[in-house]
């Protein structure tokens, strides 16, 4: 009998896991790939590793500092601030026509640009830095209302509003168009206030960690292990049935799998659940990404580049929705090189660009093999074409691609349509209509590599351990 059966080892599962292993819980984490990370992996291909989702991790705060996110998880975790590695960016920029603000780790390189740029507007942006909720106060009845409404009470110049809005919404929301009030403020505060870091080996760096301290902690960790369904009995969830027939006893299950892909797997059927603990009508995700990794032959500032992430959009206003007739949109996007970070042990021994652009999964799927084929070859040539308006032209330096799409998101999450930052409305509690299964992760609500193991956190130390 297990205390608690996890299913993914993401972040979000891998931090539950060692939380709930930390104090004598009995935890299996079970995972259906061959490899621990969820949207946030590693594969090699060819000679070559790759990161899959990381472009940074954002929440960066330094050595020695007792508040924000970061520091909380790693505090709860047990893991030291040198264990991660992490390295601070360059410095990042969001580019639209004739405009770029700068911004860095330092919040105050972002508010002297826009006081250089939108001059009009730096008191309205002061208020509105001072107005943004604390992780700690997001249950304000403002925290779910309209954040572009909000916004609008203290920034009257719409190209700002687009241009803050951007980086926000590709890195964190699940909505198109708008994001509510309390994510809006996550997300600003993560990306624009505290910045990004990365590893310089890339995820795998803190995956690895994450696991050795888990298995150290008594944990057990299967691969190959997917879960076919989730046995309830009365209203609650007694086992985890695995694809090969094995059956896990539990006292509870935490899902990292999304809440409708594990809804599904109850044995109890959604229209039976009793009338005191209804489902939520919940609708699902769709938003989700289409990637190109070009390998270069030089370091990107050989070739002037030395900006860690640019978001880009090549028109005023920003339009964050899904596709509807292409199987991408590369008026926009996201240019990252992980070699512009800032290593104490020397340069990346290769050149890398990520570019990074709106896709849309119905069409991805509907391809034949050979179709799918064509279009990744015809889809990483449009993305570098449109990202190379706003970095320096590296198409000639390119010795390696890949691209990965959204059918291959969903096939490595196996989250409905790819979607990559889960269902728009999220289930905070974490709390299912079946009594002892919760879920965390982007369904939960936090999103990014720092947000899912603080989601991981907050669900095994308010039910499973309290349980």
């Amino acid at each position: 009998m297990y205390d608690c059966v996890i299913i993914g080892a993401g972040m979000s599962g891998l931090a539950a896991g060692i939380r709930c292993a930390h104090f004598g819980a009995k935890t299996v984490i079970l995972e259906r790939h061959t490899t621990i990370g969820g949207l946030n992996s590693f594969y090699r291909l060819r000679g070559r590793n790759y990161d899959v989702g990381l472009h940074a991790v954002t929440n960066y705060s330094p050595r020695g500092a007792k508040k924000g996110p970061l520091a909380r998880l790693l505090r709860q975790l047990r893991i030291g601030w040198e264990e991660f590695k992490l390295a601070e960016q360059n410095g990042s920029a969001i580019a639209f026509p004739d405009c770029r603000l700068r911004f860095t780790n330092d919040p105050a390189i972002l508010r002297d640009e826009v006081a250089r740029v939108f001059p009009r507007e730096i008191d309205g942006y002061d208020r509105l830095v001072a107005a943004l909720l604390d992780y700690d106060d997001l249950n304000q009845p403002i925290a779910g209302e309209s954040a572009r409404r909000v916004t609008a009470e203290y920034l009257r110049e719409p190209l700002l509003i687009e241009m803050l809005f951007c980086p926000l919404m590709f890195y964190g929301s699940a909505r198109e168009e708008d994001m509510d009030w309390g994510q809006f403020s996550i997300m600003f505060r993560s990306v624009l206030l505290e910045g990004f870091a990365r590893p310089r080996d890339g995820v795998r760096v803190i995956l690895k960690k994450l696991t050795r301290h888990y298995k150290e902690l008594g944990g057990e960790l299967r691969l190959r292990a997917g879960v076919g369904r989730i046995v309830t009995r009365d209203n609650s969830a007694a086992a985890v049935v695995l694809d090969d027939g094995t059956e896990l006893a539990c006292r509870h299950v935490l899902s990292s799998a999304g809440w409708h892909e594990t809804l599904r797997l109850c044995d109890q059927a959604a229209d039976s659940f009793p009338n005191e603990n209804p489902t939520p009508a919940l609708p699902p995700g769709r938003l989700t990404f289409c990637e190109t990794i070009s390998v270069l032959d030089c370091q990107p500032r050989e070739l002037g580049y030395d900006e860690t992430i640019v978001f880009f959009n090549d028109h005023a206003k920003f339009d964050y929705r899904r596709p509807r007739d292409e199987l991408a949109d590369v008026r926009s996007g996201v240019i990252c090189s992980p070699n512009n970070y800032r290593y104490a042990d020397g340069d990346l021994p290769e050149g890398i660009m990520r570019i990074t652009a709106l896709a849309d999964f119905d069409r991805w799927a509907a391809l034949s093999p050979e179709e799918y084929i064509a279009a990744k070859s015809a889809w990483y040539d449009r993305m570098t074409a449109s990202a190379v308006r706003f970095v320096p032209d590296f198409r000639g330096r390119v010795i390696e691609t890949d691209i990965f799409t959204p059918t291959t998101i969903r096939r490595f999450t196996w989250h409905d349509s790819g979607a990559v930052y889960g269902m728009p409305e999220k289930c905070a509690s974490g709390q299912t209509p079946i009594k002892n299964l919760y879920i965390c992760g982007t369904d939960q609500g936090w999103v990014g590599i720092i947000g899912s193991m603080v989601s991981g956190i907050m669900m095994a130390n308010g039910h499973v351990l309290k349980g």
